[in-house]
């Protein structure tokens, strides 16, 4: 963690001092379930292990392990500052501060906490003495227990060794220190396996497949794919309407062994825009004015990728009522901000940087989103329905691709240009030629009584 924020961090754990404080005075000594100033949790937060009391904060468990608290004693195994801050796996780092991954920090935190005050003399003592499992305060452990013991004369638990027996002692609990993190099973399955979907998404597809234009289906059986390249099948012949024109499931990811759960990842991503904030208007539409969500599920576990460009609140409350009410219109729309393509920050930074404009497909055929390097960020669109790369990478998973942008954003052709006034159009009346007159007059002068019926 960055020691620039510890300031804010002690400045917030003052002010949770001062609030328990205050509560504390106010009630009468046996109120039930509230916590004072003398309690395990605010021993936690004013500690040395800052660590630790950052990451409780940053992922939203105060109220949880108040809960705690006031139900029973707890016992908190805290790992060392430097357990958090240097010899944590970066990459496992990053994991667990992504916004979406906040049950995982969740249930690696509460999975240092049990129910139970254990204090150094509860410790199984001797050879021969078995290990004590306790359970944790992580609910999503599948049943994995810590267990308690000592190996030549050192206090263990779990993997790791307490290098500080009894460090912090309160009447509602007890803090061990302890020299390396504990991670459940089931966050280190969560880790390896968005891990594995970042490795097998840049298989290199061999060979390119033959397509009928006019079904839409392989001309020739496909040879076998292995899990995780891409499907043989374009994303736009996927897309194909209607049932006749459907195409056969792609080999691979998109066959019966369903390597891909397209559906749970896009679960993901909308959930993850919707903990991200500021996201909820494009949420609400994938989810409820569109079928959206489920093509993108199917899409996925059928071996696509997709990046989606997703305006921001403010951009989405600019879309006026003309622009939504029409019939498909908000799917149009969202099909102009699906790129058939995995993208990331980085990837699109570095292709505008490259080769000035680049033109990206989009799930509207045929138009593009055009892409260019502006003020350091890249921007899409043209002119006033441009938007900036506002919230990159927001959820990658190696399939889904999620930027948010500060702007909705349309087709060149669709740009809405002001209606210039009709012009009214001038009907100039018949009349004759000046030869034509001039040459009846002559002859009427001529032909003295004769009429010329053409002249008249």
């Amino acid at each position: 963690m960055d020691s620039q924020i510890y300031g804010a961090s002690n400045l917030l754990s003052l002010a949770f001092l001062a609030l328990l404080s205050i509560t504390a005075s106010a009630l009468p000594a046996n109120s039930a379930g509230q916590i004072n100033s003398n309690s395990v949790l605010v021993a936690l937060l004013d500690s040395h292990y800052t660590e630790l009391s950052e990451l409780v904060e940053k992922a939203l468990l105060l109220q949880t392990l108040e809960d705690a608290v006031t139900s029973h004693n707890i016992s908190i195994f805290a790992p060392r500052n430097e357990a958090l801050e240097r010899d944590l796996d970066p990459e496992f780092k990053r994991f667990l501060l992504e916004p979406r991954n906040l049950k995982s920090l969740q249930n690696l935190l509460l999975f240092h906490m049990i129910p139970t005050r254990i204090q150094s003399n509860h410790w199984p003592v001797g050879p021969r003495k078995k290990p004590v499992l306790h359970s944790s305060l992580c609910r999503d452990a599948a049943g994995e227990l810590i267990p308690l013991h000592e190996k030549n004369g050192q206090k263990i638990v779990g993997t790791a060794r307490v290098i500080k027996s009894d460090d912090i002692v309160r009447p509602d609990g007890v803090i061990h220190g302890i020299e390396r993190l504990l991670i459940p099973k089931s966050v280190e399955h969560e880790f390896n396996s968005r891990r594995s979907l970042r490795e097998t998404s840049a298989v290199i597809p061999e060979g390119a497949p033959e397509v009928d234009p006019r079904t839409h289906r392989l001309k020739k059986p496909a040879p076998p794919v292995p899990a995780g390249a891409p499907p043989v099948l374009s994303v736009y012949d996927a897309l194909a309407p209607g049932p006749s024109l459907a195409p056969a499931p792609a080999p691979g990811p998109g066959g019966p062994h369903h390597h891909f759960d397209g559906e749970s990842q896009v679960k993901d991503f909308i959930q993850t825009l919707l903990h991200y904030g500021g996201y909820n208007e494009m949420a609400d539409i994938l989810v409820n004015l569109t079928s959206l969500a489920t093509e993108m599920g199917r899409l996925v576990s059928e071996g696509y990728v997709l990046t989606v460009l997703a305006p921001n609140d403010e951009a989405m409350a600019k879309l006026t009522t003309d622009q939504l009410s029409e019939p498909g219109a908000p799917e149009q729309i969202m099909y102009y901000h699906l790129i058939p393509e995995y993208q990331t920050e980085e990837s699109m930074y570095n292709s505008v940087r490259r080769f000035g404009k680049v033109k990206y497909d989009t799930l509207r055929l045929p138009h593009k989103v055009v892409a260019e390097e502006a003020d350091g960020s890249v921007k899409f669109g043209h002119g006033e329905t441009s938007a900036y790369l506002f919230d990159p990478d927001i959820y990658t998973d190696g399939r889904i691709s999620v930027q948010g942008i500060d702007g909705v954003l349309f087709p060149a052709a669709e740009t809405a240009a002001p209606k210039s006034a009709p012009v009214a159009k001038v009907v100039s009346k018949p009349r004759r030629g000046k030869l034509l007159e001039l040459g009846c007059r002559m002859l009427g002068a001529v032909g003295q009584n004769h009429h010329f019926s053409t002249c008249h």
